[in-house]
């Protein structure tokens, strides 16, 4: 479904060609129908925000909620494992996931960072997407409750993801998630300390902003120009 390597674009590390393809983007989330009417409009914020925004304010803000704030870490198995050797194993299992489906890493992005996922979701039938979604759901219910808390706009987003993996912040896996504190990006210190305590690291660095690679935005604007040429219509 096309519509989760649109929502995997949209939660990537911004950049100029993922500002170009915005209007793609918007086509394709019209065309498919998989998100209603109300969620495609609470995402429009940040469809106009990411086409028309500055770059390097884009960039700083997505820094500071993904990159430096652990409690909103799109790496999905840092919320239940940390960096402990549990990370690892279910990094194989998702792995072998990716494989048997004929999905293969080409960029750096760790096989639980959630645009990956949603980008292997978009090859899958739609059943088969939701249902390896609602696997992570009590883990993209809380960011998107996180979001919320932020008055941020990618908060629709994840809002939307959580719905369609039917989760909510009220299970009892999403309420000891939502107990932890949560980071302060501005806290430099603090979040050393945490990261300090890493005892695994799967990358040469997991927690950088992890631009989505070119070959995704060309496979997305091959995909997409249908969806192109039918709205231009």
């Amino acid at each position: 479904m096309k519509t989760f390597k649109a929502l995997s674009a949209l939660l990537s590390y911004p950049t100029e060609d993922l500002q170009a393809a915005i209007p793609a983007i918007r086509d394709v989330l019209d065309a498919d129908g998989l998100l209603h009417l109300g969620q495609r409009l609470a995402l429009e914020p940040l469809l106009a925000d990411m086409e028309e925004g500055d770059i390097y304010d884009l960039q700083e803000r997505y820094v500071l909620l993904f990159d430096r704030s652990r409690t909103l870490s799109l790496n999905l198995f840092e919320h239940i494992h940390g960096e402990s050797r549990d990370r690892g194993g279910a990094m194989v299992d998702l792995l072998e996931t990716y494989r048997a489906g004929g999905f293969d890493l080409t960029g750096p992005e760790l096989p639980d960072h959630l645009p990956v996922l949603l980008e292997y979701l978009s090859t899958r039938p739609v059943a088969e997407a939701r249902e390896l979604l609602a696997d992570a759901g009590h883990i993209i219910a809380v960011l998107a409750e996180r979001l919320t808390r932020r008055d941020t706009p990618y908060a629709p987003l994840l809002n939307a993801l959580a719905t369609l993996a039917g989760a909510g912040a009220d299970s009892p896996e999403a309420e000891a998630l939502l107990s932890e504190k949560d980071d302060d990006p501005e806290d430099l210190d603090a979040l050393d300390a945490v990261y300090e305590e890493a005892q695994v690291t799967f990358a040469p660095d997991p927690n950088a902003g992890c631009p989505i690679s070119r070959d995704i935005l060309a496979r997305m604007d091959t995909a997409l120009s249908p969806a192109r040429a039918g709205a231009a219509k």
